[in-house]
């Protein structure tokens, strides 16, 4: 069969055969239609039976939404009819909670009403009284006058005299008395001005004991450690300078190794400071293991060593001097002055002069030689801490011998020793005569260093008053500030801005020659212990 259709198609012209193909494409075609079309209905009766069914299901739903809505709507509405008719219930007690009081306050106020008439009545009738009593006393008045008058004309005729020569006998008998009572008033002043007098005596013989000098030896601000060799220097130093930078860290002084052979210098304005870094030293050299950790050791035990050493001097100063009683606390003040300077001088040695002075003096002149005594070893204790604590030395030092329970005239003493008050006892001038006898001797103090010490403090106390600072070295003669931060309160940038800061109050608020530089030290720690 397939060859014969094949022969036809062999003996059928091309034409024949175009024309069989493009009936072929449109029977084709018109099947593809229907074909199409059938299915097209199909699907959209489907699809409308479908979209009826959704229709319908919504219709439902929303019937149910409709029957839910209104059930919560009714429900709603009778809780809120609930809370209204509560709420109206709690006005309503409080309203008449409120009538309650305003009834109670007016039955209060008709009361006072009541008492205030009542007063008002009692006033009017005092007034009364007062009126009828003020006729009756002037009706009184009346007579005694004239009783009065009866009775100056009735002692004339027994006198004989008139009123007048009375009133002159009178007067010359009253300035009998008179005269003879000021002449006891002028014995008691005469009196008074010889005993003002001696003591007006006694004082310029105080005063004029100022001009006695002695010669004093000025301290420095330099301390030096003898090497056992150069070798000991660059251990010192350390790896990169680490074990000198924790030094100078740890003790706040400037540490200088220079040419000069086994030698190193120790510099700073403070000599508590200086002192322990040189016992530092010596104690690092002499155990031979220096690193920082060492170092932040010695300094510990050496700060408790020298803490130790000023309470001794403390006690000691008070057994020389002879005076007992004092308050443990002033003790530990006093020997704290072993290591402050005044101009140069040792402040501890100063009063312990002052002590001496004030006692010989007021043994001369009569006074109180243990009031003196006592006045002169406190009159600068307020220097034992004016480095921690506002204000001057005298002021504190006042401040502080209230605190321990020092007697007035002690107190007055150390508040007049400089005349910050005019002094008003005998004692409070002979200890500042004693005062200015110590420290007025030739070569025993000096200003210059007392101006350099106090920039130092200066420099260091606006280090200190920015917060987060933990520590501030002034160190190399005040041309650097060390300033150590807490690493808690101050982070790594904030060290940046403080650094400017400082260096910008220094310029605004201190005065000093060439440029200061400000160094501002963060430094975190993470301890732990291998058990």
């Amino acid at each position: 069969m397939t060859s014969i259709y094949a022969q036809l198609l062999a003996d059928v012209s091309p034409v024949v055969t175009i024309i069989i193909a493009i009936a072929s494409i449109i029977v084709g075609g018109l099947i593809g239609f229907f074909t199409y079309r059938y299915f097209s209905i199909n699907r959209m009766k489907t699809s409308k039976a479908h979209a009826d069914k959704i229709i319908e299901d919504a219709h439902i739903e929303a019937k149910t939404y409709r029957k839910e809505s209104i059930l919560e709507t009714k429900e709603e509405i009778h809780k809120l009819r609930a809370e209204l008719d509560k709420e109206i219930a709690t006005r309503r007690s409080e309203i008449q909670r409120v009538e309650m009081r305003l009834d109670q306050r007016e039955d209060s106020l008709d009361k006072k009403e009541e008492n205030l008439n009542r007063r008002i009545e009692s006033v009017e009738q005092s007034r009364v009284a007062l009126k009828n009593r003020e006729a009756e006393l002037d009706r009184k008045q009346a007579e005694i006058e004239q009783s009065h008058a009866l009775v100056i004309a009735e002692l004339e005729k027994v006198s004989g005299m008139t009123r007048e020569e009375a009133s002159k006998v009178l007067m010359d008998s009253i300035l009998e008395d008179v005269k003879r009572d000021a002449a006891v008033m002028a014995r008691e002043i005469e009196a008074n001005a010889r005993e003002e007098a001696e003591k007006r005596a006694k004082n310029i013989v105080g005063l004029a004991i100022q001009r006695c000098a002695t010669e004093y030896a000025s301290e420095i601000t330099v301390s030096t450690v003898q090497l056992p060799n150069e070798e000991m220097k660059g251990r010192i130093i350390g790896r990169v300078g680490r074990n000198i930078r924790a030094l100078e860290n740890a003790t706040g002084v400037d540490i200088i190794i220079d040419d000069t052979p086994d030698v190193v210098t120790i510099s700073t304005f403070e000599p508590v400071r200086r002192e322990v870094a040189r016992l530092t030293v010596e104690k690092l050299v002499t155990d031979g293991r220096i690193h920082p950790a060492r170092i932040e050791e010695i300094v510990d035990k050496v700060r408790k060593e020298i803490d130790v050493q000023m309470k001794e001097a403390g006690e000691a100063a008070v057994f020389d001097t002879g005076i007992y009683g004092l308050h443990p606390e002033l003790v530990k003040l006093l020997g704290r002055l072993k290591y402050r300077t005044s101009y140069g001088q040792n402040v501890l040695t100063h009063s312990i002069e002052v002590s001496y002075l004030a006692g010989m003096m007021a043994a001369e002149l009569g006074a109180d030689v243990k009031l003196c005594k006592r006045a002169g070893l406190l009159h600068d204790i307020g220097k034992a801490v004016d480095h921690e604590i506002e204000g001057t030395h005298i002021q504190i030092g006042v401040d502080l011998a209230k605190k321990y329970k020092e007697g007035k005239d002690v107190i007055h003493a150390i508040a007049a020793h400089h005349n910050d008050v005019q002094p008003e006892t005998l004692e409070a001038l002979i200890v500042q005569a004693a005062d200015a006898i110590s420290g007025a001797r030739p070569g025993a103090r000096r200003e210059s260093l007392e101006n350099y010490v106090k920039r130092l403090e200066n420099l260091e106390g606006v280090a200190t008053s920015f917060a987060g600072v933990e520590q501030a070295y002034a160190i190399q003669a005040g041309r650097e500030i060390r300033v150590i931060v807490k690493p808690e309160d101050v982070d790594d940038q904030a060290t940046i801005f403080m650094a400017k800061e400082i260096a910008k109050r220094i310029e605004e608020e201190l005065e000093y020659p060439g440029q200061i530089k400000v160094n501002v030290i963060r430094e975190t720690r993470s301890v732990e212990y291998a058990k």
